[in-house]
């Protein structure tokens, strides 16, 4: 067979045996996977060149009359029901009877699960088929990672069961996760916001099968309830000045500053602690989903060897400080949060093991930005940022540094 000439041709061709599949279900997800090429190679709004490409194709193979062209185009239309075209797709003559099930499932369970210290969350929803000839119940899974912001994989699979039986098993096996209940509406909505930012990525996560399962999960949180309406884009209110005073006087009270001996700190050190624990609540409000009590060990390890040294100068008060004030804040906010004692011990011991690669970095300051460079060699050289003449000279002098140009 000649080689397919363009990529709806090229789709066609892979959907050439669609009418042999046993279910709807199989079906969609073949079409799913086939759409997947198109949003891993999208550039940026991915969504939108999946919605454009199926709208494309519809147009492009409207007088197609063969059962595979004619089902295939039933199977975008069932997935991407929002392109252009997809409302006057009907099922051809010759279309398998479960052509009439696409799309047509309901909601049977939704849950959640994920780590006690809050890095990820895994939303699961359980789908039926409203006539059998749909396929077997099935699940939907979307893993949101809330330390980037993004969903990380998606899967669509069955049988629903078993999936939920392997996850619960995990759960209760593992004192470091949880599992509950979930309203559809607050996982259409967590997942559709998190969705929202992964459409737009240049780079997708490396492995699982978020492109592949990507237009099935769509089609499927439309069949969950309509999410609450939300102002803004979903993200945490910035701390107020009031609320990040009353929890740093509740740190400095508690225990666990006196355990680390930041209760009794006074004099020359007493501006490097403050500097510090701003430095804490900064990092917090850094993420989509804020909150300064949010500590793990990969938390830790994002703040204390990546994102202070791009963000923060430190003198050396403040990196001799910084590990100790970190540990004792993780402990704090573990006691808050109510978190296992394994887990706050796990959080611990890794903030002492980062210890020497974090005086590392800050020796050699490698993981600078350019602005955090500048300010860093200002400091140096001794000239004060206060003073605008002193600033001034200092910026003219060492304008080679500043630029790319060498004049």
């Amino acid at each position: 067979m000649a080689t397919p000439q363009t990529p709806y041709e090229a789709v066609l061709h892979a959907a050439r045996d669609v009418t042999r599949l046993d279910s709807a279900l199989d079906a969609e997800m073949l079409g799913a996977a086939l759409l997947g090429s198109v949003y891993s190679v999208a550039e940026t709004d991915r969504d939108n060149a999946v919605r454009e490409f199926v709208g494309g194709f519809l147009a492009t193979t409207a007088r197609r009359r063969s059962a595979a062209a004619t089902t295939i185009r039933a199977v975008f239309a069932a997935l991407v029901p929002d392109a252009e075209g997809a409302g006057k797709v009907r099922p051809g003559a010759l279309a398998p009877a479960w052509t009439g099930q696409l799309g047509r499932v309901h909601l049977t369970g939704v849950w959640a699960y994920g780590d006690v210290y809050g890095d990820q969350t895994s939303y699961l929803a359980t789908f039926a088929y409203d006539e059998a000839e749909g396929g077997p119940e099935h699940a939907m899974v979307a893993l949101v990672d809330h330390n980037i912001g993004i969903i990380k994989d998606v899967y669509v699979g069955g049988p629903a069961e078993r999936i939920l039986g392997q996850v619960r098993e995990m759960c209760t096996e593992d004192e470091l996760t949880w599992f509950r209940t979930e309203e559809g509406a607050r996982m259409h909505a967590e997942v559709a916001r998190h969705l929202a930012v992964t459409d737009d990525l240049t780079e997708l996560p490396a492995q699982g099968s978020l492109a592949t399962d990507r237009a099935l999960v769509g089609a499927r949180l439309a069949a969950l309830p309509a999410p609450a309406v939300r102002t803004g884009a979903g993200a945490t209110e910035p701390l107020t000045d009031e609320r990040r005073t009353a929890l740093l006087r509740g740190f400095l009270d508690s225990p666990e500053a006196a355990r680390f001996g930041l209760d009794a700190v006074d004099g020359p050190e007493l501006p490097s602690l403050h500097f510090c624990l701003g430095l804490l609540l900064d990092h917090a409000e850094s993420f989509t989903d804020a909150d300064p009590m949010r500590w793990s060990p990969t938390v830790a390890e994002l703040f204390l060897l990546d994102w202070v040294h791009r963000r923060a100068v430190l003198d050396m008060d403040d990196a001799a400080m910084l590990p100790r004030v970190l540990r004792a804040w993780a402990a704090y906010a573990a006691r808050w949060k109510g978190l296992p004692e394994t887990a706050a011990r796990r959080t611990d011991e890794a903030i002492e093991e980062m210890v020497p690669e974090f005086a590392r970095l800050y020796s050699t300051g490698e993981r600078r930005s350019p602005a955090t460079a500048a300010v860093a060699q200002l400091m140096a050289d001794g000239v004060d940022p206060d003073d605008p003449a002193a600033l001034d000279a200092w910026i003219e002098a060492n304008r080679h540094r500043l630029t790319d140009d060498p004049a």
